[in-house]
């Protein structure tokens, strides 16, 4: 057999990338396998090999319990991503992969059960009517309820309309019926292929291993093909064009009268060329990003719309400028008003000062240590390389940054020229506008219906039995226990049993506690303070967000907001606000509330950073009216449009808020509650309320009274930098009130009782959202091992999920997922993201609850368990973020390695105690949210069962 030649593979070793030593150095190792694609059938795929396909190997379903994903990066190629800190785990997964992309069986009952099938709605009753069902029919369907995602979708498939691009790569829903299983299997031969393949790996393992693990287990049984993927360039319009698409009106938008969306969209160049696409990357930013750019200045200011429109991305580049959020009336004047900013940009070029910020943006990034540094390498540069583009040149970044300096140095109009080629000059440029239809939904289910009844009407009654007699086939697959002993994996024996300790040193600075943590930080400082929110009147709270949105946006000290970005970009690596709520770890209705002041900085701007603290402390601005309706509207919009992304985190918010104190206060921070509340204040005429009442919390958080601060960087800046800390509190502490006694950190809400409580919230979208949450013990509990998880699942959590929901929901009830997680330190959660079968899935919870009661699982399933619980705990720390979960919560190494113990010992036994213990009908206080389309089968589902 001829073997496969010319394998497109690139290795990174982290000493390559910087003279310090990196975060992957710690032993963490990444690969990705990526197909260049070029069809719809890309998503369905990607599902079916994700991690719920038999492949050759491993006759079974692969459920893997480690830190991998599988997804669509764009609309061109798919990437198998997987990293781990241990060798022995690295081959297992990559066998795994190898296996389950190159050789998946591919049945066609995995097609049914994961793309869609007709089946009757109860598949036990002949006599229910057919309907469609299937993963990725019901995932896309959720997809498209999504008004950003339906036009962004529109905009790239007008934009290309001539090839690959013009189609909907995850498959628009009502065309998935169309598909068909052999479609699948071909698809699978062409392009999920080695010579259709790109390897990329990263660590500091031999990759001479690497490479001959890839050619035995895979390389070696093919042929050389050619896939034909090429994606050919778009032929280039002769003039612009125009559309309009409809959309659902968005119940939380933040004025029901400016719904309309309008974008002028470019193509640009080919995206291989690293520096043609290097400098497109900063033109973009330099005109769009901040308040200092030409387009926010033009287009958001004037309160034209709430926010900047989407951007898409493909084989050739594309730039795209427009509104969301704004009246049908104002249309013609956007299209003006984007005009006349292109011609103002060419006649005015840049300010020097936004270019030096933007390349200083660009030093921080290179400098910044992630624990998913590897990975984020390989999606940088998978887009160009995907279509031949240079890999190492793309990472020479600094080189690009000399030839932009040069270059414009050469030529002081070089980005002015760039701006009239681009957009003054560019046939090539599409209007699309989008305004809300009131009977969208209906339009979008009676196409549906139809669809469904051509299918039908189409079958006779042999067909119609042979459905019936395969959902049955299928149900009993659902419902067989796999043997899971064929895939390789970790045993419980080769995980460390204790945890790297993470020395900090204890200190104050002008009387406020500091926590000094050494690390390697590449030349960077990172600083960190919480803030109080103890003394904080009740009627504040609901502010909270809005003020830590603000005040570093709103102008400081001698600066107006202007001024404040540009410093902030030209000094540091972001300045930011949030707040936190941290559950005590050895009471449930204890808690400590605050807010988090966080940024980071070269170390030779360490002074600069801390003197804008001081401004934003000693000075904030916060009587811009009209800057502060801006950003009430941006985050007003954020938050509507975070919904359906989201939604299964704000019904986990909603489903924990009558457990516990903390989780009361979560809702009110940042759930359903705080949604609503942004809607109402971004209605308000007259501001002048909210801008008394951010003083007022000004008063209260940014009070060193109330503070602890963290500092990480290196040892030689660490002197250094508590000098320049101490300078800091002495500025700020002007702002100390006469001592008087405060209450401490930790609030106890001793009238609070946990009690059962259903919410329903009726949202336009086709497919639900849906949390049930069970109040159980704290973090330092002895049965915390047993039922919750910190920084990771549960032993009781994995096992529910693994071996009895995961084959229930995801086949039965055609969901895309079920994610169990315990929010808090307290709360046993379970989550379903996009689900049609609301009420079902509801019933299957609780029938978990009972399987986990019966005991009925191995100790197979408790060590596989075991290895997702500490897949999670083990994941790597970067050192900006060393020490932060003792700074945060006080949980210290001790407490982690104690914990880390109890979760060694977790039994079939105890796991079974604790289910009867806590998740019992009788012996539970739960919560339940749903988020969707009315459903009226919930309203009688009693609180509590």
């Amino acid at each position: 057999m001829r073997r496969i030649s010319s394998l497109k593979i690139f290795s990174l070793f982290p000493t390559v990338l910087s003279a310090e030593p990196l975060i992957a150095s710690t032993s963490c190792w990444s690969i990705f396998i990526s197909f260049s694609l070029s069809w719809i059938l890309c998503w369905m795929f990607c599902r079916l090999t994700s991690a719920l396909s038999a492949s050759r190997s491993f006759l079974l379903q692969l459920r893997l319990c480690h830190d991998l994903c599988v997804h669509p990066q764009t609309s061109d190629y798919t990437m198998y991503p997987f990293s781990t800190q241990n060798g022995k785990d690295f081959q297992n997964l990559l066998s795994v992969y190898l296996d389950a992309a190159f050789f998946p069986c591919l049945r066609e009952q995995d097609f049914w059960q994961e793309g869609w099938r007709l089946e009757n709605e109860n598949p036990t009753d002949p006599n229910s009517p057919l309907v469609f069902k299937g993963v990725v029919f019901n995932e896309m369907k959720g997809a498209f309820s999504d008004n950003e995602r339906v036009y962004a979708q529109h905009l790239q498939n007008k934009l290309y309309p001539d090839h690959t691009y013009s189609v909907v790569s995850g498959g628009e829903p009502l065309a998935i019926p169309d598909l068909t299983w052999e479609q699948l299997k071909q698809f699978h031969a062409t392009h999920y292929h080695p010579s259709n393949a790109r390897f990329f790996t990263y660590g500091d393992l031999p990759l001479e291993q690497h490479l001959k693990q890839i050619e035995e287990e895979a390389l070696s049984k093919f042929e050389r093909i050619n896939p034909n993927t090429e994606v050919p360039p778009q032929p280039h319009w002769s003039s612009p064009r125009e559309d309009h698409v409809t959309c659902s009106p968005d119940a939380l938008a933040p004025d029901p009268a400016r719904q309309n969306t309008l974008c002028v969209s470019y193509l640009l160049g080919d995206i291989t060329d690293t520096f043609e696409g290097f400098t497109l990357s900063l033109l973009s930013s330099l005109m769009i990003s901040g308040p200092n750019s030409p387009f926010y200045k033009a287009l958001i200011e004037p309160n034209i719309g709430t926010d900047f429109s989407s951007v898409v991305g493909t084989k050739e580049a594309s730039f795209s400028i427009g509104l969301q959020g704004m009246a049908e009336e104002d249309t013609e004047r956007v299209k003006q008003i984007i005009s006349q900013t292109i011609n103002d940009i060419i006649e005015s070029g840049f300010e020097e000062e936004r270019i030096d910020a933007l390349l200083h943006k660009i030093e921080i990034q290179m400098k910044h240590q992630s624990t998913n540094f590897g990975l984020s390498l390989a999606s940088y540069i998978a887009s160009s390389w995907n279509h031949d583009g240079d890999p190492v040149e793309l990472l020479q970044i600094n080189d690009s940054v000399a030839k932009f300096k040069q270059t414009l140095k050469e030529n002081p109009r070089f980005l002015q020229d760039k701006v009239k080629h681009y957009f003054k000059e560019n046939t090539h440029r599409l209007t699309l506008s989008m305004s809300p239809d009131e009977v969208y939904l209906e339009k979008q289910a009676k196409a549906e219906e139809e669809k469904l009844q051509k299918k039908i009407h189409a079958l006779s009654d042999s067909d119609k039995k042979d459905i019936y007699e395969k959902g049955l086939e299928l149900l009993a697959a659902q419902s067989k226990t796999q043997d899971a002993s064929c895939l390789p994996a970790l045993k419980v024996s080769d995980i460390e049993p204790t945890i790297p300790v993470t020395p900090v040193q204890i200190s104050t600075a002008v009387g406020v506690p500091v926590q000094y943590c050494e690390q390697p930080t590449n030349g960077l400082v990172y600083f960190r303070a919480m803030c109080s929110l103890n003394t904080l009147p009740e009627d504040l709270r609901l502010y909270v967000p809005l003020f830590c949105s603000v005040v570093t946006k709103m102008g400081c000290g001698g600066l107006d907001y202007r001024q404040q970005s540009q410093q902030m970009e030209l000094r540091t690596g972001g300045m930011s606000v949030s707040t936190q709520v941290v559950p005590d770890s050895t009471q449930l209705d204890m808690y400590e509330q605050g807010v988090l002041l966080s940024s980071s900085c070269l170390e030779r701007n360490l002074p600069h950073m801390f003197h804008l603290w001081s401004d934003i402390f000693n000075n904030p601005h916060f009587d811009e009216v009209e800057r502060l309706r801006v950003l009430v509207m941006m985050s007003a919009q954020e938050l509507a449009n975070g919904i359906s992304y989201s939604g299964h985190m704000y019904a986990m918010t909603r489903a924990g808020r009558h457990l516990t104190p903390a989780g009361d206060l979560n809702e009110t921070l940042g759930g359903m509650e705080q949604v609503k509340f942004m809607k109402r204040v971004a209605e308000l005429s007259d501001l002048s309320q909210v801008i008394r009442t951010l003083v007022r919390i000004k008063k209260h958080l940014l009070n060193p009274d109330n503070m602890r601060c963290a500092i990480n960087t290196t040892p030689q800046k660490m002197s250094d930098t508590a000098a320049q800390l101490e300078s800091f509190m002495k500025d700020v502490a002007d702002n100390r009130k006469e001592r008087k006694p405060v209450r401490s950190n930790i609030i106890e809400e001793q009238n609070f009782q946990p009690c059962q409580m259903k919410t329903f919230f009726q949202l336009p979208f086709p497919v639900h959202f849906i949390s049930e949450s069970i109040r159980t013990v704290p973090f330092s509990h002895h049965d915390n091992a047993s039922v919750t998880h910190l920084g990771g699942a549960t032993a009781l959590c994995d096992v529910m999920k693994g071996k009895f929901l995961n084959g229930l929901f995801e086949h039965t009830f055609s969901e895309k997922w079920i994610e169990q997680c315990v929010v808090d330190f307290v709360f046993l959660s379970r989550t379903s993201l996009r689900d049609p079968n609301s009420v079902q899935t509801l019933s299957a919870f609780r029938r978990g609850v009972d399987w986990a009661k019966s005991g009925q699982f191995t100790q197979q399933d408790i060590d596989e368990a075991k290895l997702s619980v500490f897949s999670a705990v083990d994941s790597p720390v970067a050192p900006a973020d060393k020490g932060m979960g003792r700074f945060l919560s006080g949980v210290t190494d001790e407490m982690k390695q104690n914990h880390r113990e109890r979760l060694f010992a977790v039994t079939h036994q105890s796991l079974v105690e604790v289910a009867e213990r806590y998740l019992g009908v009788g012996q539970r206080t739960c919560g339940v949210a749903i988020l969707g389309p009315e459903n009226e089968a919930f309203k009688k589902i009693p609180h509590g069962s």
